[in-house]
């Protein structure tokens, strides 16, 4: 908590970053003139003056004379990041529109992710038979309460510092590009599929037993604190076989986020990891209780290498939207999650009474994914399965082919900018657009769906349709975040407020009503 506590500081300021300061001067006639200073290595874009829309970039500032009831709506951006969009009326401080939708949430849910998946790290073979052998050590060697909770801030440091170490590198746009990149996700995908066939037990992954010898002679050699710190640095690399994938899986759902999702993500799974080894450096006589490595470490491994196949398929799902393979349609991903889930299952069932109640447990999970291979929502697992098609007449995925239908037919229009790997969008489909009453509505709207990461080049000009589609957004809709939906005109002019995410179809349905 502590930690968090000292995170906090520089997560709050990097939401009110202020590149953009205006400052206006009254004239005659109710007009004023007013002027805007731009930080340097940042431009903004103009997106409208009063009811009229500009779409203008600046880089070195900005001054115009206008009435001074007027509305000015701007998105500042530099290299690496755009900010929501604000609005700015004079004599009134900007405030933000929060087009992003959801962001602080999403990085509360990451960090719960991360904690999940260190509670799970816990008992892996690699992380399990560690613990008591290190308290033991700690509370032998004297001070051992001190000692194991100084290990455990240690573990925390050391993933935060590769959390950090990921974005340092990396940068947020490169870290929102991994996370769509078709080459990645495949590696991404076939890593997983290598550490499931370890944990069947096809192979042992191991790093090089050097690289953990090195770093126990250190350990023994340094001084107390710093000694402590290398065995925690130790735990990290003789473990990385069991915890790498789940790592992995985290950093990549952190790449869609924000600037310190990684850092949060690595948080909380760092919290979880390390929590046994504080706790029972403070009560040492519960390693009375603690059950011994056996065979249901096996059971945990098969557990973990049904997992890892099934997240697998989210990874080769985005690259295969992205690009337009179809090698792996929506059913067929609900199938495979029926099969690797069913012979979990099936292998639980003939353990231990544990294991078979687990194994029922896991089979009604299977059941509730089995509509998924008809086409229902099945809305738990939304995030990572592949986009659910909008239920409409008329549903384009091109700009100008659905600007040009709906001002042939008169009909009102609804832009989504979606993307494969956005998460909230998945959810969006699954417990919003896939309601009854939304379609029915939807069937009086011109519904555009434009993927801003597809990298299909379906007008073969040599760009991606997704850089065309994120220009589209940044440019003339001040925004860079998904899922963002507009009601427009026939002839494409914005006729109501943006919406964002939300999880409630009857918020949805009222803001479609009050555009209309």
């Amino acid at each position: 908590m502590c930690l968090l506590a000292a995170l906090f500081p520089v997560w709050l300021q990097a939401q009110i970053l202020t590149p953009v300061r205006w400052s206006g001067i009254p004239l005659d006639d109710g007009m004023v003139q007013l002027t805007a200073r731009i930080d340097s290595g940042w431009h903004m874009t103009l997106i409208s003056v009063g009811d009229s829309m500009v779409g203008e970039d600046y880089t070195d500032g900005y001054t115009l004379t206008t009435q001074r009831t007027d509305t000015l709506r701007y998105v500042a951006c530099d290299d690496s990041q755009c900010l929501s969009a604000e609005t700015y009326v004079y004599g009134v401080a900007p405030s933000s529109e929060s087009v992003a939708g959801g962001n602080d949430n999403s990085l509360w849910w990451l960090l719960l992710m991360g904690f999940l998946g260190g509670l799970l790290a816990i008992f892996t073979p690699c992380v399990w038979p560690v613990i008591p052998m290190t308290v033991s050590f700690f509370l032998h060697r004297g001070g051992g309460k001190r000692d194991a909770l100084l290990y455990g801030l240690s573990i925390v440091l050391i993933y935060v510092g590769l959390g950090l170490l990921v974005t340092a590198l990396f940068g947020a746009s490169a870290l929102n590009e991994m996370a769509t990149n078709a080459v990645l996700n495949l590696v991404f995908f076939a890593l997983l599929v290598v550490f499931a066939l370890s944990f069947f037990g096809w192979f042992e992954l191991r790093l090089p037993a050097s690289w953990a010898t090195t770093m126990d002679s250190r350990s023994r050699s340094a001084g107390s604190t710093l000694s402590i710190s290398w065995m925690a640095f130790t735990l990290v690399i003789v473990s990385f076989s069991c915890t790498g994938p789940i790592i992995g899986t985290l950093l990549v759902e952190a790449a869609s986020m924000s600037l310190l999702a990684p850092a949060v993500g690595m948080t909380g799974f760092a919290l979880a990891l390390a929590l046994p080894f504080s706790l029972l450096a403070l009560f040492p006589h519960w390693m009375q209780h603690l059950p011994r490595s056996g065979q249901w470490m096996d059971s945990i491994k098969v557990g973990l290498a049904c997992i890892e196949l099934a997240l697998s398929l989210k990874f080769l799902s985005v690259a295969d939207t992205a690009y337009g393979w179809d090698i792996l349609p929506r059913w067929l991903f609900f199938a495979l999650w029926v099969v690797c889930f069913g012979g979990l299952g099936v292998y639980w069932i003939r353990r231990s009474r544990v294991e078979k109640v687990l194994a029922v447990l896991v089979w009604c999970f299977t059941l509730y994914l089995l509509p998924g291979v008809w086409g229902a929502p099945v809305k738990a697992v939304s995030a990572f399965a592949p986009p659910m098609p909008v239920e409409a007449k008329t549903v384009f995925h091109d700009w100008d082919e659905g600007l040009r239908y709906a001002r042939q037919t008169n009909k009102p229009m609804l832009l989504d900018f979606s993307g494969y790997g956005c998460v909230n969008c998945r959810k969006m489909e699954a417990y919003v657009l896939s309601d009854e009453r939304v379609q029915a509505a939807l069937q009086d709207w011109v519904v555009i769906t434009l993927y801003v990461d597809s990298r299909q080049d379906e007008n073969g000009n040599g760009t991606p349709d997704g850089e065309e589609f994120a220009r589209l957004q940044r440019e003339r809709f001040g925004s860079n975040a998904q899922p963002l939906y507009i009601q427009l005109s026939p002839e494409g002019e914005p006729s109501g407020e943006q919406l964002a995410f939300t999880a409630s179809p009857d918020r949805f349905l009222e803001w479609l009503r009050t555009g209309r």
